[in-house]
């Protein structure tokens, strides 16, 4: 079992094509979520057959990642504008959410609702200005047009204090400034950890949970996936 000051709750939204679910494939093997002779497939958070055809992803997906004695619950959310009430639904779960910008286009519209959303909930995002290794890439303006949109939509002094880096999905690094090594996502996981805050909680209390969304499996049968509020469960 976690202690709560160990486990952080984030939630990651993108515009479509900005390139989330490839990091999120690339954090999981990173993570070493998969044995090594285990075969990682592409879109690995993906689980239904539409959001793999047409490169998508509909309904939000929840994983945890275990990076030193972290545990970093991690829920990937529709990027589509037409999906946007799965966002909004699941995002009184996290504490934090990581925004992913593409560093050449800058911020597009499809992550306004959803940004708009999450800051008045009080959640400071963190940036990831992905794609940095493509020749369009132009990551100050994609801040400057990142910082301008926060202020546009009421952020908070707190929240236009937003922490950020840059990353390459593909080639599997983040850094924070130029002239930093570009080896691994570490300064990724680093950021998370350091500036997401822990879920609050008491779990001497009886135990209280909030689902937020009710699936399926063919080995479990119906799961609620939520967050627990109060107290502690056990198998």
């Amino acid at each position: 079992m976690y202690a709560p000051e160990k486990i952080r709750n984030i939630a990651i939204i993108a515009h479509i094509d900005h390139g989330k679910t490839t990091l999120l494939d690339c954090l999981l093997k990173q993570a070493e979520m998969f044995r090594d002779n285990e075969e990682i497939p592409e879109r690995a958070m993906d689980s239904y057959e539409l959001e793999k055809e047409r490169g998508i992803t509909i309904f939000a997906k929840h994983t945890s990642l275990y990076v030193d004695d972290f545990k970093i619950n991690v829920i990937d959310t529709p990027g589509h504008a037409d999906f946007s009430g799965e966002v909004e639904r699941v995002l009184g779960m996290v504490n934090s959410v990581i925004l992913i910008v593409d560093a050449g286009e800058g911020p597009m519209p499809q992550t306004r609702f959803v940004l708009s959303k999450a800051l008045k909930l009080g959640l400071k995002p963190i940036v990831v200005f992905n794609k940095i290794d493509k020749p369009h890439a132009d990551p100050e303006n994609a801040l400057n047009q990142t910082f301008d949109l926060f202020v546009e939509l009421g952020a908070n002094d707190e929240q236009l204090d937003f922490p950020y880096c840059y990353a390459s999905a593909i080639g599997g690094f983040a850094f924070m400034q130029e002239g930093d090594p570009r080896e691994n996502m570490r300064p990724l996981f680093d950021l998370i950890i350091e500036k997401v805050a822990h879920p609050p909680g008491n779990l001497e209390l009886p135990f209280l949970m909030q689902a937020s969304t009710i699936s399926h499996s063919d080995f479990l049968g119906r799961q609620a996936t939520g967050r627990i509020l109060e107290g502690t469960i056990r198998k």
